[in-house]
């Protein structure tokens, strides 16, 4: 039996509760009964309310990241994002995508919605792990803001030429690994 094309500018709906779900959530009741048994229940009590509080905190920064790469593809059009990004964009796409990624301030509440967006819109698996590890490797925010404020200037530069290959070819890696696996 065949699996079900996804629609046209989106991709297959997905599960809300699903296996990683179901692992995450057995993960984090598992713990809270560890700290419940070794620390009291006032410990966990603690924790909790702390972590509740950096959620709400979190919440909006989520939930603007979900919003942009939601509208991305009505700002942008499919046949724009493909030719740029898509599977066919070659290096190109890679260097663009890997630039994307090293230029994309934020954190992963927004670089992760943001991708997913981009592959919803056209853009292929390789595109989107070049703007990941673009933006894991090589992001500007965090070189200019952090790396340069701690670490002579000439190992930041060491640093970044070393980096600077990686997202394309993790990029290469990942497409011809999909091109293989459709063989």
């Amino acid at each position: 039996m065949q699996t079900p094309e996804p629609p046209p500018g989106g991709s297959t709906p997905r599960k809300m509760i699903d296996g990683s779900f179901l692992f995450i959530l057995g993960l984090a009741v598992t713990s809270g009964a560890a700290v419940w048994w070794l620390k009291g229940g006032a410990r966990l009590w603690e924790l909790f309310l702390r972590d509740s509080g950096f959620a709400i905190v979190l919440l909006p920064k989520i939930a603007a990241g979900v919003l942009i790469a939601s509208c991305l593809p009505l700002m942008l059009s499919r046949d724009r994002i493909i030719a740029l990004v898509g599977p066919d964009s070659g290096l190109r796409g890679l260097m663009i995508a890997t630039a994307a990624g090293a230029i994309l301030p934020g954190g992963p509440s927004v670089t992760y919605p943001l991708t997913i967006g981009l592959m919803a819109a056209g853009a292929d698996l390789g595109a989107g792990t070049a703007l990941v590890s673009g933006w894991v490797l090589l992001g500007l925010n965090r070189t200019l803001i952090w790396e340069l404020s701690f670490l002579p200037p000439e190992f930041v530069a060491l640093r970044m030429l070393v980096s600077l290959p990686g997202p394309i070819l993790i990029g290469l890696a990942v497409r011809m690994l999909l091109r293989r696996g459709r063989r």
